[in-house]
């Protein structure tokens, strides 16, 4: 890798987010996927706006996130849109669906990326089917599914409702579908530390996720902070070859 690719900063939000992670899917197209029923808690709906880093290549490079978050009740939406000097929007992503009984329930997960056409994951609950249109791939919708745009949320929801447990080692993890296929993404907690960000500091709950051993995909670590409404305050996602993206809170509006 010789050259900055600025699509990689797609990275950014978990959005985020959280495109870009995932390599072979950790099952077959059609074949069965364990999903777990856990409770939960929807944080307020807010926008959230965040300073970007990044080291790609050797070069340093910065920009902006910004994260809107929209808790309907019965339904919600997530929208991310990232930006970088002197390049301007790289990345748009949604994600929209319903809330039943295993928290958020996508319909429709859309990225747009920079010089691209955006790629759109619909979740077909007639069907019970998760298809792509960047992929011939389909998987079986059995419920508790997430797309890589609302897993950051959804993970946030859990944790909300199941603060005692989000304890040193305890894993949670999740059928996460992305713009061409799906699979499991499991998250660890690490424990709690102290986050300095332009609110000040505050104690965030460290959470990671490792790819499977065979994959040389991303890291990606993320800190939520309870006493901010388990909003996360900080990602980071680290290449095999040690370039990283990370992204701090710079400021949260409730809009709720």
């Amino acid at each position: 890798m010789t050259t900055f690719h600025p699509a990689r900063l797609h990275t950014t939000l978990a959005a985020a987010a959280l495109a870009g992670l995932l390599a072979a899917p950790a099952f077959a197209a059609d074949g069965p996927h364990p999903v777990e029923k856990r409770a939960f808690n929807l944080p307020p709906s807010a926008e959230l706006n965040y300073s970007i880093q990044a080291k790609q290549s050797g070069l340093d490079v910065k920009g902006q996130g910004l994260v809107k978050w929209t808790n309907g009740k019965t339904s919600y939406s997530v929208s991310t849109e990232t930006r970088a000097m002197l390049l301007g929007k790289i990345l748009e992503t949604s994600s929209e669906g319903a809330v039943d009984a295993y928290g958020l329930a996508p319909d429709r997960f859309v990225e747009k990326r920079l010089r691209r056409d955006p790629s759109t994951t619909t979740f077909n609950r007639e069907q019970n089917k998760i298809t792509f249109t960047q992929s011939a791939d389909s998987f079986p919708l059995q419920g508790g599914e997430q797309d890589r745009t609302n897993i950051t949320w959804q993970l946030v929801a859990v944790a909300r409702a199941n603060a005692a447990k989000m304890t040193p080692g305890s894993e949670w993890k999740f059928f996460v579908a992305g713009p061409r296929d799906a699979e499991q993404w499991s998250f660890k907690v690490v424990g709690r530390e102290k986050i300095s960000t332009p609110q000040g500091q505050t104690e965030a709950v460290h959470i990671f996720r490792a790819p499977p051993p065979d994959d040389q995909g991303q890291k990606l670590d993320i800190w939520l902070a309870p006493k901010m409404e388990w909003y996360p305050v900080r990602l980071k996602f680290t290449d095999p070859d040690g370039d990283y993206i990370e992204q701090t809170l710079d400021s949260v509006k409730k809009t709720n």
